[in-house]
């Protein structure tokens, strides 16, 4: 039986090195990566897709459009094994007076309103298999830049929506019949030796590590439990 991965968040060049991981191990992948909306021209990030990756449509935003995506992925890929959520919002460095609603309506809605449907649909799926992989990817913000900065308020706060998201899943992982991981990684890390780092331990971790939260860096990854 071939091995169901689904991978799903914002364009960035994390999301990118994970697909380009999910690649090595199998076929065929779906992936949802929404448009990074809040990134200025210069700013934006390349994303490259593989052959092997099927895209599939996600609106964040919209409860029935989350299930609608893991309704289309079990469609294509017959199962889902292994379901990776990456969280790597964009920084968005303004000054409280300089907010504009729009960018704080997107970042609500793109990178922290879609992980909840997202993850219900997800955790109702594995039950009823009785198992799967719930493995949540963080990517570290600085919020605070450097010292000629203006501090990062929406990206930040997108991150620790996502932290304590995943927190409160990994402190409730042992009453589940499935796995569910947590993996972060400070922004300037190696997102190569990260997605790789990321996919060693969903193969090789076993059953023991569920409920870890598990933190890249340095060519190693330090975990915890919650």
């Amino acid at each position: 039986m071939t091995r169901g991965i689904l991978l799903a968040g914002n364009e960035s060049s994390l999301s990118d090195a994970v697909a380009v991981e999910a690649a090595k191990r199998v076929e065929y992948f779906a992936a949802a990566f929404i448009p990074n909306r809040l990134t200025t021209p210069g700013e934006a990030k390349t994303f490259s897709a593989t052959d092997s990756l099927i895209p599939l449509h996600w609106n964040p935003g919209s409860p029935v459009s989350a299930r609608t995506l893991i309704l289309a992925a079990e469609n294509r890929l017959e199962h889902i094994n292994d379901a990776l959520l990456i969280c790597a919002p964009p920084s968005v460095r303004k000054h409280p007076g300089e907010l504009v609603a729009t960018e704080i309506e997107i970042m609500v809605n793109d990178h922290i309103k879609g992980w909840f449907f997202l993850v219900k649909e997800l955790t109702a799926l594995f039950r009823v298999k009785k198992t799967g992989t719930l493995a949540l990817v963080l990517s570290e913000l600085n919020p605070c830049g450097g010292r000629d900065e203006a501090p990062d308020l929406i990206g930040a706060s997108a991150v620790e929506s996502f932290r304590a998201f995943t927190q409160g899943l990994l402190s409730s992982s042992l009453e589940e019949p499935f796995r569910i991981l947590g993996f972060s990684a400070p922004e300037s890390s190696n997102t190569t030796e990260f997605a790789a780092f990321i996919f060693k331990f969903l193969e090789e971790g076993g059953k023991r590590s569920n409920g870890k939260w598990l933190k890249f860096g340095k060519g190693r990854g330090l975990f915890s439990r919650y």
